[in-house]
């Protein structure tokens, strides 16, 4: 195989690559003849589902083979696939690490040798604020250099690996099966990280178009990278957000927008300005001369260096400037559309796909930007709220919520639709208001035990779901006989009546729990008193919930509700409030007298 590996494309030690080792990834250049058979046995059957069996390596980007294997009518390759060996014991990488060349991998050896040396003397645990982050600052510069190395050489390798040269290719000759599963063996690197370099390296890498090297696809973008002013992230970015622009000439772009484009968004990520240097044939005129040359860094930008996800955003904007008709079409055909919809059941949640119009985003972020700030602000106890604490009329501290970003806004979301399933102006279906329809056995509801089946929808509920929504909503029980049939309908039960809640809602004006903010209108009612336990359905037993915490009120160690002369009482848990005071919840303003006028 090192024989294998020295007669390849590979360029001598010293030399410039030529011909064949050029990157050519838009002009389809010719590449080294590979072996006819085995090609042919690659091509025979290559858009067969059995194409990788036969052919036993296969281009993971093509799904054309390499011509290493058997074809249909039994060929074979004149050359045996060699079997991979590491390649450090390969003699001809073995003598790289000589000479000229192996004196400049021993550098790279001694300078990661000193970073190590470097970082292995510092305590980073003890360093002062402006230490830490002079440091983190410092590594990061010094890691960029070889972010572009390793984009550069899996480039490179890619290059050479690609399956169009059959036996001819670096992975074949190494014994691998394409150009990733090499890089990720040579690396000890994912699969994906080396898709992500390959496909960042064909956008920076130089390019060969009629026999002439021609500067990369983002020539701002490979001069910042090589200067090591920008990390591989904000590169991505830039190419990613232009490529449809420039590489791939959709849309129909200025060019000359399209390189301003780069530049700018180049100088946002680095704060450098990059341009182009005289060239051989300019001359300096004196007056805006127009330079040739590479594209070289030429000083410091008089703007703002932002981080990699604004450039994210910033490429954006520069795709509407560059072609607004593609990025928010007028057209009523081309419009981007809303859409939603419900996956199948796993792990016992329906996933949602679908996607939304920045409109449309826009309005729910800031609807669920309202909700979730409401109490994002540090507070701390007034000196009549220290009194009020030691008196046992308020909850010590702020309520720990556990609960995630994205819980929150489901949360959120729940109380906007259920609000409006509980509208008067909401359409009925079959003469009734929108009503979910849950399915129970009489005797599980009364002992508490199984599940529950909704209309429509395949997954199960727990019983401990049915009893918040019959406890909000109330049941209506259906009798059935012994063949199954119908026999009566009976009364809706256990329900608060609307005049109930009402009243309920003018005593609570929201959910009970010290410090949560849900509306009252999106709140549940709860039989403080179970109803199973023979709690009646009136208002000196009902206290308003949101969802959340009427999910949780019978979890062990949780909140605890009483009611005594008809009003609310609440206990903390132990870890809010050690002392387990039962305390008067926030009153409705209304009837607090702290809010209403006093008379002299």
């Amino acid at each position: 195989m090192d024989d294998e590996l020295d007669s390849g494309s590979t360029a001598p030690t010293g030399t410039s690559p030529a011909g064949s080792n050029l990157h050519d990834w838009n002009t389809a250049l010719a590449a080294p003849a590979p072996d006819a058979s085995g090609i042919d046995a690659a091509h025979s059957d290559a858009s067969g589902s059995n194409a990788a069996s036969l052919v036993g390596a296969t281009d993971t980007e093509s799904g054309r083979g390499i011509g290493n294997g058997t074809g249909p009518a039994g060929r074979r390759p004149s050359k045996p696939k060699p079997e991979w060996r590491d390649p450090a014991e390969l003699p001809g990488v073995q003598r790289a690490h000589t000479g000229v060349f192996g004196e400049k991998l021993q550098a790279l050896d001694d300078a990661a040798r000193l970073v190590r040396a470097v970082m292995d003397s510092i305590d980073v645990n003890a360093l002062s604020d402006p230490e830490v982050v002079a440091l983190t600052q410092m590594v990061e510069r010094t890691g960029r250099p070889v972010d572009a190395a390793r984009v550069a050489t899996a480039t490179v390798v890619g290059y050479r690996s690609r399956s169009a040269l059959g036996t001819e290719s670096l992975a074949w000759r190494l014994g691998t099966s394409h150009q990733t599963d090499l890089l990720s063996r040579l690396t000890g690197t994912s699969v994906w990280e080396m898709k992500r370099r390959l496909v960042l390296g064909e956008k920076v890498a130089p390019r060969m178009l009629g026999g002439i090297v021609r500067e990369p696809e983002f020539p701002f973008v490979a001069a910042a990278l090589t200067a090591g002013e920008i990390g591989i992230d904000a590169a991505e970015a830039i190419v990613t957000g232009l490529a449809d622009y420039k590489v791939h000439g959709r849309f129909d772009a200025n060019q000359t927008q399209v390189d301003g484009g780069e530049a700018a968004l180049v100088e946002s990520a680095t704060g450098s300005v990059f341009g182009r240097t005289p060239g051989p044939g300019d001359t300096d005129t004196g007056t805006d001369p127009v330079c040739t040359g590479p594209i070289a860094r030429l000083g410091a930008s008089a703007g703002f260096t932002f981080p990699a996800d604004r450039i994210r955003e910033m490429a954006a904007t520069w795709q509407a400037v560059l072609n607004p008709d593609g990025a928010a079409p007028n057209d009523a055909v081309f419009e981007a559309k809303s859409t939603f919809s419900f996956g199948k059941l796993a792990q016992g949640l329906h996933p949602l796909r679908g996607g939304v119009t920045p409109e449309l985003k826009g309005i729910m972020q800031t609807l669920f930007d309202s909700f979730l700030s409401a109490r994002s602000a540090p507070a701390f106890p007034s000196a009549e709220e220290q009194q009020r604490i030691e008196a046992g009329e308020l909850v010590p501290g702020e309520i720990l919520d556990e609960r995630d970003g994205g819980q929150k806004r489901a949360d959120i979301l729940r109380g906007i639709l259920v609000q409006v399933a509980q509208d008067p102006r909401t359409p009925t279906m079959g003469g009734m208001p929108p009503t979910v329809m849950v399915h129970v056995n009489a005797a599980d509801l009364q002992a508490g035990v199984g599940v529950g089946w909704i209309d429509g929808v395949e997954g199960p509920i727990s019983m401990r779901t049915i009893n918040q929504m019959v406890d909000n909503g109330g049941f209506r029980p259906v009798f059935f006989g012994g063949t199954g049939a119908v026999l009566a309908l009976g009364d809706k039960v256990r329900c608060f009546t609307p005049m109930q809640r009402k009243a309920i809602t003018a005593r609570d004006g929201g959910c009970i729990i010290p410090g949560c903010t849900c509306p009252p209108q999106w709140t549940e009612v709860h039989h403080v008193v179970p109803w199973q336990h023979g709690g009646p359905t009136n208002v000196s037993n009902g206290v308003l919930l949101c969802w959340r915490h009427h999910h949780g009120i019978d979890d062990a160690g949780g909140w605890k509700i009483r009611m005594v002369l008809g009003l609310p009482e609440v206990k903390a848990p132990h870890w809010i409030d050690p002392t387990g005071t039962w305390r008067k919840p926030p009153q409705h303003r209304a009837h607090d007298p702290k809010t209403r006028r006093q008379d002299e």
